[in-house]
């Protein structure tokens, strides 16, 4: 079958009440990394940090998993970032698409890293493993992020040095960026690290909250819950720890319903 049949076929698949979208570009990182950008539906509203359902229709059906909208709410199309697993349900597709292939997306985001989310404070810790950067790839291209915190602290952490690029790339085009370079200045700072490699910046990112070297590498004091609030976005294990110090140091987790010091984020692909 060739390519315009396939694609007319994956379109009359299509369910009701979703979104069939044209990828615009894709970047593989590593073996296991990579982001693609998509067209943005006129009537899709979200909030920066929120998550949508995307799929595919794999066999005649549509497979969906939860990703993080990793562009900013006024950007005019939408970007992702993800892993690649070989046997997963969705992934193991979506790794192999082009542009001009379709994705769809179900019509409602949602999610809890929002800054609605926030009670007001002056710093800002955006705590990401891996794919969990996504979601603060989509806040700190954000101005109402600037608005309304002096001091924004992105920390990303993996196992490997090449894993890190897409988070430098974010950093390099905020900085290059037209508008966005001058409304964020220096309140952005980047602290990526990595845990099986020779790095400046190695460990966990829980093991060097503990041990006090990330406020000692940056430059800052411990956890004030009076001017400092947090996002948390990676592995099950490194929700619970990172949730765990926080708790410790006194700032309570908060929602869309009732907003707190830190929020949590417990959508993952597969």
């Amino acid at each position: 079958m060739n390519a315009p049949a396939k694609q007319q076929e994956f379109a009359t698949s299509v369910p009701a009440g979703v979104f069939a979208e044209t990828v615009t570009e894709v970047q593989h990182y590593t073996d296991h990394l990579f982001r693609f950008r998509m067209t943005r539906p006129e009537s899709f509203r979200f909030r920066s940090g929120e998550f949508a359902m995307i799929g595919l229709v794999v066999d005649g059906k549509p497979i969906y998993r939860a990703y993080s909208v990793a562009s900013p709410a006024w950007d005019e199309e939408l970007e992702f970032f993800s892993i690649k697993v070989a046997d997963g349900p969705l992934t193991s597709h979506l790794q192999k698409i082009k542009p001009g292939d379709t994705v769809l997306m179900r019509k409602k985001p949602t999610g809890t890293l929002v800054l609605d989310a926030l009670t007001p404070g002056k710093r800002l810790y955006m705590f990401s493993t891996g794919t969990g950067i996504a979601p603060f790839a989509s806040l700190i291209r954000d101005p109402e992020t600037y608005e309304k915190f002096d001091e924004v602290i992105l920390t990303h952490t993996c196992r490997e040095v090449a894993e890190l690029q897409y988070g430098f790339d974010l950093i390099e085009g905020i900085r290059n960026h037209e508008f966005l370079s001058e409304i964020v200045g220096d309140k952005l700072r980047h602290y990526a690290t990595v845990t099986r490699e020779d790095y400046p910046f190695r460990g966990r990112i829980t093991d060097l909250i503990s041990s006090g070297k990330m406020f000692d590498d940056l430059g800052l004091p411990p956890f004030d819950p009076a001017v400092d609030r947090g996002m948390i976005c990676g592995s099950a294990a490194m929700l619970k720890d990172t949730k765990a110090l926080l708790e410790t140091a006194g700032l309570t987790e908060g929602a869309n319903s009732k907003p707190g010091e830190f929020v949590i984020e417990r959508a993952f692909v597969d």
